[in-house]
């Protein structure tokens, strides 16, 4: 099964299942001496663990990261980090009833296309408890963007109909953020959404959102001009991710409707620096970074496990229905924050890197 392993000079190769014993990363091309322990990824695994909150699936892991390579006194040697994150409140047998019937919205039928055999328990290698190892990878790629001051910051744009009101999306903090179960940083929206989200979970439904993710303090040149665009890595970052249906970056689909004259953005200078009067390229012009913030949003479905009952078929294509029980998020938007910025940090890593290495310092 290859497609598990992404990035160039810095890279990350996942391995794991659902319900598995382990969700595992291996991240090759860390610089060395880069502070690092345990307790630099812990506190993003956390934010995206399930069972943090009374509108995230009530599934109890720790996700306790153990890394067994590439660090010695604390620090990073710049050999490849193994990092294992154990599975420990898996319940395979909410699964049983449904092993010979595919789920709607669930990629059972394609894996069952494309290897002729899948593991039914949560999803197996589908699920969105393999990012567990991206999170954690990402949480040293953000380490590796500090000491350059850059800064990733991600938050709930929309849940359903609910659209906040960011007037300066590069002034949200983490601790807005972190204000609320929702991780949006509209405070006037936050009761709607959960009672929203809450609403659809007593009956038995699910609902979709937005994310909007903030990389400020990109440098200028990062990206490739034909096939390695910056802006197409971090698509694919982001479309790589469970449940993303769409992804735009600065205005996004609004240019359909813009003149060329409104849309294009005014160079000018600021504190001896070339800068624009307005940003709607989105930080990234010819798929290289412009030095303006990079601002980027990600459509996220409903979530496809639903407890009520949906038409199907089988594995053998005979007519039936479906129930999905277990443990589900009603919404993934809260959870899905840490992962949306795990890999723009990733992409951002890796594009620095390539950088330096074609245009070091003299």
């Amino acid at each position: 099964m290859p497609g598990n392993t992404f990035g160039h000079t810095f890279r990350i190769t996942t391995a794991g299942e659902s319900h598995g014993r382990a969700n595992i990363v291996i991240v090759d091309g860390c610089p060395p001496n880069l502070p690092l322990t345990e307790a630099d990824l812990q506190p993003d695994l956390d934010r995206r663990r399930p069972g943090q909150s009374k509108i995230t699936t009530q599934r109890n892991e720790p996700d306790t990261a153990q890394i067994l390579s590439g660090t010695f006194e604390g620090r990073t040697t710049g050999t490849p980090i193994a990092i294992l994150i154990p599975n420990a409140d898996a319940r395979s047998a909410d699964y049983s009833q449904i092993k010979d019937k595919y789920r709607p919205g669930h990629a059972d039928y394609t894996f069952d296309a494309k290897f002729g055999f899948r593991d039914y328990r949560g999803g197996g290698r589908s699920s969105a408890r393999e990012t567990t190892a991206r999170v954690a990878a990402g949480a040293i790629a953000k380490k590796i963007l500090a000491t350059k001051g850059i800064r990733i910051t991600a938050y709930v744009k929309q849940i359903g109909h609910l659209i906040a009101d960011i007037p300066d999306p590069t002034a949200v903090t983490l601790e807005q953020v972190e204000s609320n179960i929702v991780r949006c940083p509209d405070q006037q929206l936050v009761q709607q959404m959960i009672e929203l989200i809450e609403q659809l979970r007593r009956d038995g439904d699910s609902i979709g959102g937005a994310a909007e993710i903030v990389a400020t303090n990109t440098p200028p040149g990062l990206g490739e001009p034909v096939f390695d665009k910056l802006k197409a890595d971090l698509a694919k970052a982001l479309f790589s991710l469970p449940a993303v249906m769409a992804v735009e970056y600065g205005a996004g689909f609004a240019v359909a409707t813009t003149k060329g004259s409104d849309n294009n953005d005014l160079f000018t200078t600021q504190y001896e620096k070339i800068v624009t009067k307005t940003n709607n390229h989105g930080g990234m012009l010819g798929g290289i970074s412009s030095g303006m913030p990079i601002i980027l949003r990600a459509a996220v479905k409903p979530t496809s496990s639903l407890p009520r009952e949906q038409p199907t078929v089988t594995t053998q294509g005979q007519p039936t229905t479906i129930s999905t029980k277990g443990r589900h998020d009603p919404c993934l938007l809260p959870r899905f924050i840490p992962m949306a910025e795990a890999m723009t940090a990733l992409t951002l890593t890796d594009h620095l890197l390539r950088h330096q290495a074609q245009n070091p310092s003299p």
